[in-house]
């Protein structure tokens, strides 16, 4: 479509399109009609009579040799029909009109004046508001006449035009003001529905039509369906995660009593790693639940992370840009944020030697970008690294070992949490992996 660019993309201001749109056609087609069939032929009509009378006395002038007697003649014959008629000897007219732009009435009448008087012939229609100044040349000289403007126009029609118009901005004025009102529940809905998909519980209560209320009905049920099923899950979880702990527990007692060879550490290894991978199937379930979000420094954040990393004898660089004036915060659950990065800056010391952490605050999203020098991933693997359980050690570094394959799919589920996103790419400075963080503020 042509103008589908063009077109407001707001239902605002589309309803606004719609209802405005057929008012104005309205009043265009009502003031082109009236004003042409209305105005014009009763204003032409008119002017055309004065003509006449103007043609009259012009001939009665060119017919009567005594100027004094043909003035006294016009007084007499003339001066009831309301005009005023003087006579220039010797004068010569030069044609012109003199008229306003918006002076509708007035072309009309010139119009009229020049297809009836068949002379050289000089309207004035601005110097007197309510007289129409006109010149018209004989063979004795100028005839001047002064014609009452009312004579030939029955009114105004720009008064008309601004109460017709005037009126119908009013009562759009009004209808603005209710359809604003009718949009504000939708409005709070849509809010409310952004708001819960980034995380963040905002009261909402349905009001408006009775089509919005059902559909902030439905959007409230679908939030408490969605909440209780994240809770009962997470309880199973946990549930299963206490009820594994306890053999494992009696197992790890059970080995530091056995004399320590070779054997037994390798069984200690393989307890220890199956701690850790619980713990990553617990940290997966549970998510960013029970975590209220508040004001972050996200500078803050990544300094924590990268000296967490840096105890572990990695060398990370942090690096960070405020493209913002003024407070530097943004809305975030802060250990959930910083479980993503942290997973991020995991893998890159996984498989990587060097690591800079880049952080990066705007007016409308805070940024986290990992990069590392390792083997990075393949393009065509990095949308099944975000799969929960998947292993791309293959395509990383099978030497430097491998996680469970929940990292990432943390990571990508907090971004998303937080209505933001994160994604894989090749890293230009470093030539490995570049992990981009992104969350509005």
């Amino acid at each position: 479509m042509i103008f589908k660019r063009y077109f407001p993309r707001s239902l605002f201001g589309r309803a606004l399109i719609i209802f405005v749109a057929p008012v104005i056609l309205l009043q265009a087609v009502v003031a082109y009609v009236f004003i042409q069939r209305h105005f014009d032929g009763a204003t032409a009509q008119m002017a055309r009579a004065v003509a006449k009378e103007l043609n009259y006395a012009v001939d009665l002038v060119e017919r009567t040799d005594d100027p004094v007697i043909a003035q006294s003649t016009l007084d007499e014959l003339i001066d009831p029909l309301g005009m005023k008629f003087g006579l220039v000897e010797g004068a010569i007219v030069e044609p012109a009109a003199i008229r306003d732009f918006y002076d509708i009435p007035g072309g009309a009448v010139e119009e009229a004046f020049k297809r009836e008087v068949h002379r050289p012939l000089a309207l004035d229609l601005v110097s007197d508001a309510k007289v129409i100044d006109a010149r018209v040349q004989t063979a004795k000289g100028v005839l001047r006449v002064l014609i009452p403007r009312d004579r030939m126009i029955s009114s105004n029609p720009e008064y008309l035009l601004f109460w017709m118009f005037g009126t119908a901005a009013a009562l759009m004025a009004v209808a603005v003001f209710f359809l604003r009102r009718q949009i504000q529940p939708i409005r709070a809905l849509a809010a409310a529905a952004d708001d819960f998909g980034k995380g963040r519980d905002t009261p909402f209560r349905p009001r408006g039509a009775e089509e919005v209320r059902r559909a902030g009905a439905a959007f409230l049920d679908m939030k408490v369906r969605l909440e209780r099923q994240i809770e009962q899950r997470t309880k199973m979880l946990s549930g299963v995660s206490h009820d594994l702990k306890t053999p494992l527990t009696r197992m790890k007692l059970a080995l530091a009593m056995l004399p320590p060879d070779a054997e037994v550490r390798e069984l200690q290894r393989d307890v220890d790693e199956m701690e850790r991978m619980l713990g990553e199937f617990l940290a997966f379930a549970r998510g960013e639940q029970g975590e209220e979000i508040s004001a972050v420094d996200p500078v803050e954040i990544a300094e924590e992370v990268a000296a967490d990393a840096r105890r572990r004898g990695a060398t990370v660089s942090v690096l960070s840009t405020v493209d913002t004036p003024g407070d530097a915060t943004a809305p975030l659950k802060r250990m959930a944020v910083k479980r993503a990065l942290g997973n991020l800056v995991g893998n890159a010391v996984e498989f990587g030697d060097r690591i800079d952490i880049s952080t990066r605050v705007t007016r409308k999203f805070i940024e986290f970008t990992v990069e590392d020098d390792g083997p990075g991933i393949p393009e065509a693997a990095r949308e099944a690294a975000f799969r929960p359980f998947e292993r791309l050690d293959a395509a990383r570094n099978q030497d430097k070992g491998g996680g469970v394959g929940l990292g990432l799919s943390i990571a990508l589920d907090i971004a998303r949490g937080h209505g933001g996103e994160l994604s894989l790419h090749e890293s230009e400075r470093l030539g490995g992996l570049k992990a981009r963080f992104r969350a509005p503020r």
